[in-house]
This record gives C-alpha cells, structure tokens and sequence, in this order.
C-alpha cells in the first residue's frame, strides 16, 4: 500500500488538472528506476491505463498504480509534498530505504 498525505493529494489534483487528465477516473503512475547517487530513483507520472503487471491502490481518493516490480521497493511508502523555502516537490517517504541522498529523489535498501 501507498499512502498519499492531504497536501500531496491537492497537488496531485492541480497538477493532474493542469495536464489534461481527470484526477477522479486517472492515475498517479509510482516507480522505481535504477540511478540517481544513491543506486534507486523514484519516478512519478500521471496514466490513464493499467498494465498487466500494475498494483493499483487509492488513498485519500488518489488512484495509484505501481508496477510489480517497483512494488517491492516501495511497499509502506507515503508520498507527500513540500513546498517550504527549502525546497518544492513531491517527497517519498519510504520505510525500507536505508540510504538515501541529499536531495530525496534516490535510495538504496
């Protein structure tokens, strides 16, 4: 499962909505790619389609789709957003990273 905090879900909606899709019937596309200087890199992306191999889960009325492959990696995962002078965007925070690096956007287990 992977949770989604209050202000993640109104960016999702605004951005979502800025992009053409429709945050009620689209999806919130959670992967997880090899790079980054910490070994793994998180990916976010809007869908409108599932795959074959896809978990799809909803929280707080987002509809989320994680390939299996990615689901293993980030099981138990919160997105949240930030958007303090420190820095703005999506952050992940994810209980089975040991490592991650300076700016959040990579991890290792």
């Amino acid at each position: 499962m992977i949770k989604v905090s209050d202000t993640a879900k109104q960016k999702v909606v605004t951005l979502m909505t800025e992009s053409g899709f429709n945050a009620e019937t689209d999806y919130v596309r959670v992967g997880v790619k090899s790079g980054g200087c910490s070994g793994l890199s998180y990916e976010l992306d809007f869908d409108k389609n599932i795959g074959e191999t896809d978990k799809v889960f909803e929280d707080n009325t987002v509809r989320i789709i994680v390939d299996k492959k990615s689901f293993l990696y980030l099981v138990g995962t919160t997105l949240e957003y930030s958007g303090g002078l420190n820095g703005k965007g999506f952050v992940f925070n994810n209980p089975n990273a040991q490592r991650t690096c300076g700016c959040g956007e990579s991890f290792s287990l």
